[in-house]
Formats: C-alpha cells, sequence, structure tokens
C-alpha cells in the first residue's frame, strides 16, 4: 500500500504522525491548530513530522472527461422540423336501420331511448398526407342499444342490440404540408354522442326494398384531435437549414390514390 521507503511513517499519501513527531504530544493534525481545520491560524506543514512535502493538501477531484464511441465527422445535426400543428373535429356517423339490431325493431315502433357506447382502444385510423392536406379516415367501433315499444302498445319496454363500426373521415388544411411528411396524432377524445330516430332510409328488404322510410336510427359522434405534421431537416453550426429530402413537395402529374387495410 504505496511507497513506504526508509521510514514506515513517512508515505507519498503523507504521514500519520502528529506535531509532537510521531505522537507523543498533542496532536496537531486534527485539533484547533490542525493543519486540516479550515479556520487554524496555525497550519503546520508536513515537515512537522519529516516529511519532505512541505504543503497542504488540498485535492480537487474530476470526474474523467467522456469519450464518445466513434469520433463525429459532421458538425450538422438532424432535427424534426414543426411543419404546423391544428385542432381538429371528426365525425362518425352512420344511418341504421331497425332491421339491423337483434332482435329486429318492427316498423312504425316508438323509440324510448339509444344508449351508444363507442370503444376507443379499437378505432382503426388512417391518414395520408397530399399537397398542403392531411386526409384521415377511420373505424370507430360501437354498441348502441335501443329500447321500444312496438306499433300500437304501450308496454311492454323492448330492448334490441346492434354491434357495428361507424366510418368517419376529415380531410384538414395543411398549407406546407407534403407527402413526405410524418403526421403526430395523439389518441381521439369524445366531444359528444347523439341518436336521432326517425331519419329516413332507404328499406332493403321485403315489401319496403327499394323505399324511403323512417324506420331508422342515425348515430353521430364528435371526436376530437391534434394534428401535428413534422418534417426532417438539417441544420448547420451557423443555424443553417436544408431539407433531407430537396424534393418532397414536388407535384406529380398522377393525383394520390390509396386503398387502405380494413380494420
Amino acid at each position: 500500500m504505496g511507497n513506504l521507503g526508509k521510514d514506515p511513517m513517512n508515505s507519498i499519501w503523507g504521514s500519520p504522525c502528529s506535531d509532537s513527531d510521531l505522537g507523543f504530544g498533542s496532536d496537531s493534525r486534527f485539533g484547533n491548530d490542525s493543519r486540516f481545520d479550515p479556520h487554524s491560524k496555525f497550519k503546520k506543514s508536513c515537515k512537522v513530522c519529516k516529511s519532505q512535502d512541505a504543503s497542504v493538501c488540498n485535492c480537487n477531484f474530476r470526474a474523467p472527461a467522456r469519450e464518445l464511441a466513434a469520433p463525429l465527422n459532421s458538425d450538422c445535426v438532424l432535427v424534426n422540423s414543426v411543419v404546423g400543428s391544428k385542432t381538429v373535429q371528426k365525425v362518425a356517423e352512420a344511418t341504421l336501420p331497425f332491421t339491423a339490431f337483434t332482435p329486429a325493431i318492427p316498423a312504425g315502433s316508438t323509440i324510448r331511448s339509444v344508449s351508444v357506447v363507442p370503444n376507443l382502444a379499437g378505432i382503426t385510423r388512417n391518414t395520408t398526407i397530399i399537397r398542403d392536406k392531411v386526409v384521415n379516415i377511420g373505424l370507430i367501433p360501437v354498441t348502441i342499444t335501443v329500447t321500444f315499444t312496438a306499433p300500437g302498445t304501450t308496454t311492454p319496454v323492448l330492448t334490441a342490440i346492434l354491434s357495428t363500426t361507424l366510418p368517419f373521415q376529415e380531410h384538414t388544411d395543411f398549407p406546407g404540408a407534403c407527402p413526405e411528411d410524418t403526421v403526430i396524432e395523439p389518441p381521439l377524445v369524445i366531444e359528444g354522442i347523439f341518436a336521432q330516430p326517425g331519419v329516413p332510409v332507404v328499406g332493403t328488404s321485403g315489401a319496403g326494398a327499394g323505399l324511403i322510410t323512417t324506420n331508422a336510427i342515425l348515430v353521430k359522434i364528435v371526436l376530437r384531435t391534434t394534428i401535428t405534421v413534422i418534417r426532417q431537416v438539417i441544420v448547420d453550426s451557423h443555424g443553417g437549414i436544408c431539407d433531407v429530402n430537396e424534393r418532397r413537395c414536388e407535384t406529380t402529374t398522377t393525383p394520390t390514390t390509396n386503398t387502405l387495410p380494413a380494420p
């Protein structure tokens, strides 16, 4: 442990001895006149105990500088530039005929109540950017419960249920947005749920096939979210910015056509 040399009481880390020359008197190392006491007026050098080091120990420890795994060959950085951010609303809706429910609601029934329970965890969204616009199409699963009374009666109140999906779509103007940009969109939030019985619908079966009837219910859900369009750019050490893809906004002669996947 260290280089003690000829004197085992005098190492390269200093001496453990006192002012009394190897500890036969009062110890000034730790008393009021100790050289380790920052308030002492009688700081002693290590020569008191036969050391050649006349300095008072004052160590400043610093963590070693970290080194990169590999040196960088450029002072430019890649960052995401925000093209735009907007709060938008989307509307999911469908007109559902009485015959779509289980059991089927008889034509002419009186609707007592409509309960719509959406499943936010099951929402399907497909987002596409075209020049200056963000197009969003999706489906939201719902369970609809209807209470009704049959025609000509006031009781009993019956219940019919339908589990289905309501489609929604929205296109949002985003000046400067290009197809190569990226869209960030947080989860949808429901702002309102609406149901309207007696909405006209074209009959699909029986004697009413092809005829317009009012034996249907319109269900509408208003959704809200924030759409943010970002673009990767290169920034140099002087603050200059250049696009990663300089041709991302070039127009094509063929309009964008997408077949979106089913949920």
